[in-house]
């Protein structure tokens, strides 16, 4: 019986040795810890009445759109530092540094004075005017991280400016463009070896004057980039034949400025919102340590300033189609977002209103103009009139260029078919110059899904999210 025993205890500790050693030999690598990305959408202007009129006019009052989708939702404050209403710059700057700064200021100090540009559109902050404030791209490029930037706008803009550079005035474009360009003068070497991917318009700020670009310096940046190993890209031909596998950086410049909006956009010549974002995506998730990838629907505000609500409107749809684009493509190796966080925000308000009492409309289609039409009563499907017995629109705007002089009855009837032209500048309340209308004060939407996404609900000032993405994705 004792022997029975010995023997089964020795056989316990060679057991144990053997289980010790193969322990040993199997954990001597660690698992790596999985990948932490982060996908921050902006819809520049894109506040909550334009929103609604959005989804309306895509899909109906009782419809939804990407964004109304998103589980965890809230209202950003976008004051900036010395202005109740703020520009892009320092509400996109928020965004992405958690720092409060002055109107037209981008990614500086909160005590930078902004400083208008030289006609070259080269800027100077001065001595001791304030120090560049450190960005999330710069802290994922800081963590080996892929990073990308995609807007519609020019991509020296103010929003997608507010990522990689860093500037006294917004309007320094030419320095913000030097800014992305590896061992030039003027890099921001915060970006190391650059920025993975750049997409959107702009190219006059990467040229030198006299070959179609801006550059008072003789420049040309984009074969400085390509210098650097950039593949680049300038139509949608070249943009479509990048084989992701193969391009380690990209930059497309599709305009000489701002991209076109959605509504004219030839799809033959420029990409849209989605199909850059999609590339972008596929490029830098390529990192194994995760990604930042920023992408603007830039022009959204750019229809408001016009006050021509259907371009606006309609670039809001592309920019939520972009959003589940996105969604749908990192589900694919993501499925239930774990590893991925997706914002969507805006930078800020614009004047536009929805009039009542309006009859439901249903979603605009090519014979009914939907929210962008005439005004008719709930009550009767009558044209609604005002004090001046005339025919208003759903839609208006608090401030804009058209503005009726003197009494509306000495004005032709407004119809349908006037104000759903694509061109059609809506009435505004206080008369402005041509593209004059202003920014809104109003708080705006966010929304999150994904890794550490519960964190952005309630009012939060813009400055907060930049803490909270910084948090949630371990950068």
């Amino acid at each position: 019986m004792k022997l029975n025993l010995a023997f089964v205890l020795l056989n316990s500790a060679i057991a144990l040795a053997l289980a010790g050693c193969n322990s040993n030999n199997v954990s001597a690598e660690p698992a790596k810890p999985a990948q932490q990305n982060v996908i921050f959408f902006l819809g520049d202007g894109m506040g909550l009445n334009t929103m609604t009129a959005a989804r309306i006019y895509a899909v109906g009052e009782d419809g939804d759109l990407t964004m109304d989708t998103l589980p965890e939702t809230g209202f950003i404050k976008t004051f900036s530092k010395d202005a109740q209403v703020t520009d892009s710059a320092p509400s996109m700057s928020a965004y992405m540094t958690g720092i409060k700064m002055n109107n037209e200021v981008i990614s500086m100090s909160a005590e930078t004075n902004a400083i208008s540009p030289k006609a070259d559109f080269t800027g100077n902050c001065g001595a001791g005017n304030g120090a560049p404030a450190t960005t999330l791209l710069e802290l994922a490029k800081a963590a080996g991280r892929g990073t990308g930037v995609v807007t519609t706008t020019r991509v020296t803009h103010a929003t997608p400016a507010a990522t990689y550079a860093h500037a006294c005035h917004r309007d320094a474009e030419s320095d913000i463009a030097a800014q992305f360009v590896p061992g030039g003068a003027g890099f921001n070497t915060k970006l190391a070896d650059g920025v993975d991917v750049l997409l959107g318009g702009g190219r006059q700020f990467f040229l030198p004057a006299g070959a179609n670009g801006k550059r008072a310096d003789g420049r040309d940046l984009t074969a400085e980039l390509k210098a650097k190993g950039y593949s680049y890209v300038a139509s949608k031909a070249d943009f479509d034949a990048v084989d992701v596998g193969k391009t380690g950086k990209l930059i497309g410049l599709f305009s000489s400025s701002h991209m076109s909006y959605d509504l004219e956009r030839d799809p033959a010549k420029e990409p849209s919102l989605a199909e850059m974002t999609l590339k972008a995506l596929q490029m830098v998730r390529k990192n194994p340590n995760g990604y930042f990838l920023m992408v603007e629907g830039g022009r959204i505000d750019h229809a408001l300033h016009e006050t021509t609500a259907r371009k606006a409107l309609q670039d809001t749809v592309a920019f939520d189609t972009a959003i589940k684009a996105a969604i749908d493509e990192v589900k694919k190796t993501d499925p239930e977002l774990k590893n991925t966080l997706i914002v969507v925000t805006a930078d800020h308000d614009h004047t536009l209103v929805l009039n009542g009492y309006a009859k439901r409309t249903g979603k605009t289609t090519a014979t009914n103009p939907g929210v962008l039409g005439l005004l008719r009563n709930y009550t009767d499907g009558s044209i609604a009139k005002d004090l001046d017995g005339k025919p208003y629109t759903i839609i208006g705007f608090g401030n804009g260029e058209n503005r009726p002089a003197g009494k509306r009855s000495n004005h032709a009837d407004l119809t349908d078919e006037v104000v759903f032209a694509s061109n059609y500048h809506q009435e505004a309340v206080v008369r402005m110059g041509a593209g004059g209308e202003t920014h809104g004060g109003t708080d705006v939407f966010i929304g999150a899904v994904g890794l550490g996404s519960s964190q952005f609900t309630g009012t939060l000032d813009n400055t907060q999210v930049f803490s909270l993405v910084k948090t949630a994705v371990g950068l």
